[in-house]
């Protein structure tokens, strides 16, 4: 199949159908991968078999609850506690500049290497997969925040406020370092009004574009912008720092509110329209059930959401209650991320791993670099992620992965390097065999853009520490097929084919396996299915 006729695949499960169905009282075992799927990422066998027969409302309910008390399983990386380093404008040359520009990126990957590990152990996903939301809905990129330190704080901030209050959560982003840094309302003050945050603000984070409903004008933009004047962060601790002599304090009038309106009163007037909670689930919706909201539930749930004060999990449950999410037509309708596809892989069919940095430079190679966002309006998503280079990407990690895990002399990447590979980190693999270009290529060392700008800074060290991780990525076929009525050496039987089937696509395969195709060569194959780009 070309990736032209990807959308013609998905063309059936968006049309819309009159049935009802109700979320189950009984969980089949398709029912339970299926919620597992949407609310985290692909489950192992005893991760659904735990769910299996009991209610969907009940599972939800659990679901949501141990999401909103879940604490990480790993601890922070070292960085995040020691005070935030001199910006980099302070330092006096371009070898210092560059030294803490390089020493930022650094910190960052680490950054990401904990939360794909937070992602792949966790055995909450849900709360996972809403900091992940989040970090979409409030994108901001360290290419021009540059601490790692306050996307780390940001971080932090998502993710305990993942299942909250969308009230707190947004007062909170307003004033996060990295927030105002990235959309320059660190440096607004009465005489020059920055209008960046304040359009964002309205479009992208609460009521969405004016010309689609949002409710909103350039002069509500521009009172807006005069209301966040003297918000700033202090360029010592690089924390939240209020300048009240930088604070436009005329009287300003937005969306019928009107008065001194600082920051705090702008975002309330913005809350109280009709807008606001429809935008936000709207986009709940397209994450969790389909790519074409059903307008009648959108604006029930959006009523419930307001009247309880904007509590997410509120509209998270509904959510993964309604009809909707329940039918035929939402199977398969949503395609997955680059870290869904990453993720869910690795946690499905319990690799082994020593260093998850392979994992979250491939993510980055498929066009989803956690904490580098493409924009302010984060990743589109959906039909954007499959492109002619993506698919055929995406469908390589599978073939890449399942055979970088097949035994090999030359197992060990550090030891194919060439003696005169060199120390230069702009070309830091060298010359390799055959298996070793493989494995680099896995990792992304042989691509361009961010991860070889990534391992480059990373430095030799750094990139013989990817190397090593990639070769000990390991997988027990055996274990995994028996689930299924499977063997590594063997074909499986029709019913077992049927099984694997269910289990690794959400849609019927579009693509017929040889016959006399065995073992993780059959599982091989059903990763390169299109329609294991879906979920």
């Amino acid at each position: 199949m070309t990736p032209s006729k990807l959308p013609g695949l998905l063309a059936a499960v968006l049309l819309s159908s009159s049935s009802l169905f109700a979320a189950p009282s009984n969980l089949t075992e398709d029912q339970a991968r299926h919620l597992l799927v949407r609310s985290g990422f692909a489950p192992t066998q005893t991760e659904v078999d735990r769910i299996t027969g009991q209610s969907a409302q009940r599972v939800v309910t659990d679901i949501i609850t141990r999401a909103k008390s879940a604490r990480p399983a790993h601890p922070a990386p070292d960085f995040v506690s020691q005070p935030p380093p001199l910006a980099g404008r302070y330092l006096k040359t371009k070898d210092e500049q560059q030294a803490f520009r390089q020493q930022q990126l650094r910190e960052g990957f680490e950054i990401k290497n904990w939360w794909m590990r937070e992602m792949i152990e966790t055995p909450v996903p849900l709360q996972e997969r809403m900091t992940l939301f989040w970090h979409n809905h409030f994108a901001t990129s360290q290419q021009k925040v540059l601490r790692s330190q306050a996307m780390w704080v940001q971080h932090q901030l998502l993710r305990n406020n993942a299942l909250g209050n969308f009230r707190i959560l947004l007062h909170a982003i307003a004033k996060d370092p990295a927030m105002l840094v990235y959309l320059d309302g660190a440096n607004s003050r009465r005489e020059a009004p920055n209008e960046n945050f304040a359009r964002e603000v309205m479009e992208l984070f609460t009521l969405g574009e004016a010309s689609q409903g949002g409710g909103y004008t350039e002069a509500d933009i521009k009172e807006a912008a005069r209301a966040f004047t003297g918000w700033s962060v202090d360029r010592e601790t690089f924390r939240f720092m209020n300048r009240p002599n930088f604070h436009d304090n005329g009287s300003k009038t937005l969306l019928g509110h009107s008065g001194n309106l600082d920051g705090d009163a702008a975002l309330d007037a913005m809350l109280d329209q009709p807008a606001a909670p429809r935008f936000i689930v709207t986009k709940l919706w397209k994450e969790f059930v389909s790519p074409a909201p059903d307008v009648v539930e959108v604006e029930r749930i959006a009523r419930r959401f307001r009247n309880q004060n904007f509590d997410i999990a509120v509209a998270v449950k509904e959510l993964l209650l309604t009809d909707a999410f329940w039918s035929p037509e939402s199977r398969g309708s949503l395609i997955k991320s680059p870290v869904d596809l990453v993720v869910g892989t690795v946690r499905q069919f319990g690799f082994s791993y020593s260093d998850v940095a392979p994992f979250a430079l491939k993510s980055a190679q498929l066009g989803q670099n956690l904490l580098f966002p493409p924009n302010v309006k984060g990743w589109p998503g959906y039909t954007d992620w499959i492109n002619a280079t993506t698919l055929l990407e995406r469908k390589r990690f599978g073939e890449q992965l399942f055979r970088a895990v097949e035994p090999q002399r030359d197992a060990k990447l550090s030891m194919a390097m060439a003696p005169d590979a060199g120390d230069d980190p702009a070309t830091p693999m060298g010359k390799m065999t055959p298996r070793a270009k493989m494995m680099a290529e896995f990792a992304g060392g042989e691509g361009k853009g961010s991860n070889k700008r990534a391992l480059g800074v990373m430095g030799r060290e750094g990139v013989m520490r990817v190397a090593n991780a990639v070769s000990s990525i390991r997988f027990d076929p055996d274990p995994w097929l028996a689930l299924y009525g499977g063997h590594a050496d063997r074909e499986p039987s029709d019913e077992s084919k049927a099984r694997l089937t269910l289990v690794m696509l959400a849609s019927p395969a579009t693509q017929n396996i040889a016959t006399g195709t065995v073992g993780v060569a059959y599982i091989r194959t059903l990763t390169l299915d299109p329609a294991y780009q879906l979920k």
